[in-house]
């Protein structure tokens, strides 16, 4: 009897849909006033980086790990000022991305975007 491996969320949402949903929130977040403050230089290095790290954060290969060594993402931004609002207004915009790629009413893409809501929480590192 055959155990039937389980897809990871990488497998299930795919590499396309994954690069599709990174390049429709970079220009969100570039046009918000409270997040363009924090997303300076250019955006093509900003958005490869991002799909290295959901690419592994979805269980996929770990791209960006074997680049930059571990994500430690709370660490990374502390140089930023990450308010609630500005959380907020980083999930706000990931939801719109989430939205027109198609990820919204897809449970992968659900339980996908429950683990952001619970990323941009963690983020947070002064008030508003």
């Amino acid at each position: 009897m055959s155990e039937k491996r389980l897809q990871t969320l990488y497998e299930e949402i795919g590499e396309t849909k994954l690069n599709q949903l990174v390049e429709a929130f970079y220009p969100k977040v570039y046009a918000d006033p409270d997040l363009s403050p924090l997303f300076e230089g250019d955006m093509s290095e900003i958005k490869r980086k991002q799909k290295l790290f959901l690419t592994q954060f979805l269980g996929g290969p770990s791209l960006y790990s074997q680049e930059f060594g571990p994500p430690m993402m709370k660490q990374r931004h502390i140089p930023f000022e990450i308010t609630p609002k500005r959380a907020e207004c980083w999930l706000n915009c990931m939801g719109q991305a989430f939205e027109e790629v198609g990820l919204i009413n897809n449970p992968a893409g659900e339980f996908f975007y429950d683990r952001l809501k619970q990323v941009a929480s963690i983020m947070v590192n002064t008030g508003d």
